[in-house]
């Protein structure tokens, strides 16, 4: 049975660079599918809102009960281990900064993952907006949700985004750090319900949303274009500059930190005995 005693820094971090390796390791062709389908599950995301609002109205209380539904799409994909574009930003990182490589095979996956992401939401969007398949009520609050998600200049779109890339990879740094499926999800849920309520940016989650409003003729594709462009680039810095970095720092840079684990160990191995 694994060990569920409380991990280290450089455990995490350890486990982080294993993650990396696998990750880094599969086809392209695995991370299309993977990543196509992690896009069209981050449409569950505005969806379990958007349902949520249809019945319980636009009242301040009844959008923080709403966006308590906003962590499902992550929890499916992260706890499914689709490819997600922002989980991403930390575990082939943070490799790279271990070893001083692999940065063509990085943007390789960021590309492939990226693309698949998108083609992903941009597919649930049609499906849920163009098909009938979900009743105009319901199709409406997907479309606001949107639509509000768009609006915004490049540096408040940037900014939102920053906020939403690091809380994105610090979930992909807590959930390695968690032994449990059961914890992994209680995490992911804590940490995106903030991204939700907080209506800060996320590349492919706010994406499904905004596709959904240009679908529904509520926005047009350059709206989604011009929006896309600093949401993206907010992710990437608040994963990696904020989680990968900064991680890293702590782990490979802070040495005494690794000394103060080995020493408490040692301490409870001589009271053991």
């Amino acid at each position: 049975m694994e060990d569920s005693s409380r991990r280290s820094a450089h455990e995490i971090f350890e486990k982080v660079i294993e993650n990396a390796r696998e990750e880094l390791a599969r086809s392209t062709s695995a991370l299309l599918f993977s990543g196509f389908v992690a896009g069209i599950c981050m449409g569950l995301t505005g969806l379990s809102v958007a349902l949520a609002l249809s019945y319980l109205g636009n009242s301040p209380p009844a959008q923080f009960v709403s966006f308590c539904f906003y962590p499902i799409g992550f929890i499916v994909v992260i706890v499914g281990r689709a490819q997600l574009f922002t989980e991403n930003t930390l575990f082939p990182v943070a490799l790279a900064l271990d070893e001083r490589g692999h940065v063509l095979n990085t943007l390789r996956l960021w590309a492939v993952v990226f693309a698949a992401n998108v083609v992903g939401a941009v597919f649930f969007g049609w499906l849920v907006m163009k098909t009938g398949a979900l009743p105009p009520n319901f199709a409406d609050a997907l479309a606001g949700l949107g639509t509000e998600a768009a609006q915004g200049h490049f540096t408040l779109i940037f900014a939102k985004a920053v906020l939403g890339g690091w809380l994105i990879a610090l979930v992909a740094w807590m959930v390695t750090a968690s032994h449990w499926t059961i914890g992994q999800i209680a995490i992911v849920w804590m940490i995106t319900f903030i991204v939700g309520a907080g209506r800060f940016s996320h590349c492919i989650a706010s994406s499904a949303e905004i596709v959904a409003a240009i679908m529904s003729g509520h926005l047009h594709f350059s709206n989604y274009f011009a929006w896309l462009l600093p949401a993206t680039l907010g992710n990437i810095v608040g994963g990696v500059f904020m989680v990968s970095v900064l991680n890293y720092g702590q782990v490979r840079l802070g040495g005494g930190a690794q000394q103060g684990d080995d020493a408490e160990e040692q301490e409870e191995g001589r009271h053991a005995a």
